[in-house]
């Protein structure tokens, strides 16, 4: 059973050197709930990505995800998070059976379980009949299912997803952004997901706005467009940014 609060990130701040990156950030994700970090690039999301997955080390402020402590319990967190990265990270020369093989073995999960769990996440995303060829032979769109698929095996309290559909076409970029968004209700796991496109934030999400390291707000969309005054996103962005438009 998932726990309620799937990631916690309380009193968060990190910098290169003298320059402020992010600035005491603080949210949290439930299970079965999508909160989607809108800004533009160079906001600081992938900087906090890199730390929930402790790439970077953080300095000041706590990270729990499924309520284990980042910092003292890091196993037992990094293995209730699934991640999907900017940046491919599938090996071109094995086939997607192979590369889901891998990533179960990593995880420590048996031979017979990692088989259904590859079977039924590739099913859901027509990709089960496409599971012996190659990662290269696939186009942008396709990589992208199965690398979802990947983060999903271990069943993870939390997928991050950072900028998943930048570079795909657009019923790609459609296709998953209705996939997340069903699983969120369906299987009730919580997604943090970093965009700069505000069409991919769904009327249900929860929006974290964050721009020059700082989480400006964050809450139900209607909340914060009547926060702002605003009549739809882009304008909600202008008005707590003061920036000239979409991010």
């Amino acid at each position: 059973m998932k726990p309620e609060i799937a990631l916690e990130v309380h009193g968060l701040s990190y910098a290169f050197g003298r320059k402020p990156v992010l600035e005491r950030i603080e949210f949290q994700v439930r299970a079965g709930e999508c909160m989607m970090l809108l800004g533009p690039n160079g906001a600081g999301k992938t900087t906090l990505f890199s730390l929930i997955t402790r790439l970077y080390d953080s300095v000041r402020g706590t990270i729990r995800i499924a309520g284990f402590d980042l910092k003292k319990k890091t196993a037992s967190a990094l293995a209730r998070l699934g991640v999907v990265f900017q940046q491919a990270t599938l090996d071109l020369d094995l086939s997607v059976l192979q590369n889901l093989k891998y990533h179960a073995s990593l995880h420590g999960m048996g031979r017979k379980a990692a088989l259904k769990r590859i079977r039924d996440e590739l099913e859901r995303q027509a990709m089960f009949e496409r599971r012996d060829e190659k990662i290269r032979h696939l186009n942008g769109g396709h990589r992208r299912r199965v690398e979802i698929a990947r983060a999903l095996l271990h069943e993870p309290a939390i997928l991050l997803l950072d900028e998943p559909t930048v570079g795909l076409d657009i019923p790609s970029r459609e296709g998953i952004v209705r996939y997340m968004h069903d699983l969120c209700t369906e299987k009730g796991i919580a997604v943090l997901w970093a965009t700069h496109l505000i069409d991919e934030v769904a009327p249900s999400d929860r929006l974290g706005v964050i721009h020059r390291g700082r989480l400006l707000a964050q809450g139900g969309v209607d909340e914060i467009l009547k926060a702002t005054g605003a009549q739809d996103l882009d304008a909600a962005f202008r008005n707590l940014t003061g920036s000239g438009g979409n991010p």
